[in-house]
């Protein structure tokens, strides 16, 4: 997890969970080849709420811009 050894000295709890939550999400996403419903299933979430999570931690834009990027180069 680089993003944790980046976030700096000065971390808080808050910082660490929204790190661990992007890493768990993006995973997860990634082995659902980007589908949301798979992903939130296999996290043991409801797509809402993965969908709020990924809202709040910006992956959503991440993910829209990935899904940009593969349908241009497909």
């Amino acid at each position: 997890m680089d993003e944790l050894r980046s976030i700096g000295s000065r971390t808080t709890l808050k910082d660490l969970v929204d790190a661990y939550e992007r890493h768990i999400i993006d995973d997860a996403l990634r082995a659902a080849s980007g589908n949301q419903r798979r992903a939130a299933q296999a996290l043991g979430v409801l797509p809402t709420t993965l969908h709020e999570k990924m809202k709040r931690l910006g992956l959503r834009r991440r993910a829209e811009r990935e899904l940009a990027t593969m349908a241009l180069a497909g």
